[in-house]
């Protein structure tokens, strides 16, 4: 193995710095915090963070449902899109696996998002916890995924006081647990859809 000489490790080290004052938004460490809701792209390295929220894990998720304040549970991801090179007359049936007991709210935590959908994401969630404020609400949506994080923002900003945002998503939770078939919620649905005669 061929040894670097001083210079030559000092040349490596300031790349290796120079790679890191570069890109620090592309480091899964120490990403920080908007100040608002985050309206870049929806796939990429999330803060470790949400305040005003709890982040948890999926031993803490699994602890939670098997304790007596059951949390609501809202997925946010969005639908899976049918690729380009599907075969025309072929029937297209997504999946879509979550976490059991879920309610999908599709792209909820996009942003920026229209003005009726995010209110139509208050009320479902105030439908969900029956207007309790400090009830459990765990939202989540993939790995890496910035809908999940906003999301769980626009609740905390709204005044809820029982926001846990579970990062790992869907893929966290199915490392260790069963996970089943949802639908998208169908108040949520019927809102998106193009109403007759309009």
């Amino acid at each position: 193995m061929a040894r670097l000489t001083p210079i030559g490790r000092l040349a490596a080290a300031l790349a290796a710095l120079g790679c890191l004052a570069a890109a620090p938004a592309d480091s899964p460490v120490n990403v920080p915090e908007p100040e608002g809701l985050y309206a870049g792209p929806p796939k990429g390295y999330t803060p470790q963070t949400l305040k005003g929220a709890a982040v948890i894990d999926a031993d803490a998720l699994a602890a939670l449902l098997a304790g007596p304040d059951k949390p609501v549970l809202i997925d946010v991801a969005a639908p899976d899109r049918k690729p380009s090179n599907f075969p025309e007359g072929r029937l297209w049936l997504p999946v879509h696996p979550s976490i059991p007991g879920s309610v999908w709210l599709p792209l909820a935590g996009a942003e920026p998002i229209a003005p009726e959908r995010e209110a139509l994401f208050y009320a479902r969630v105030a439908e969900l916890t029956g207007g309790d404020t400090a009830k459990p609400v765990v939202v989540f949506c993939h790995v890496e995924c910035w809908g999940s994080w906003n999301a769980a923002k626009r609740l905390v900003r709204k005044g809820y006081t029982g926001v846990r945002w579970f990062p790992d998503g869907v893929e966290g939770w199915q490392e260790k647990h069963e996970t089943a078939t949802l639908r998208e919620d169908p108040a949520w649905k019927a809102a998106a859809e193009p109403q007759a005669g309009r």
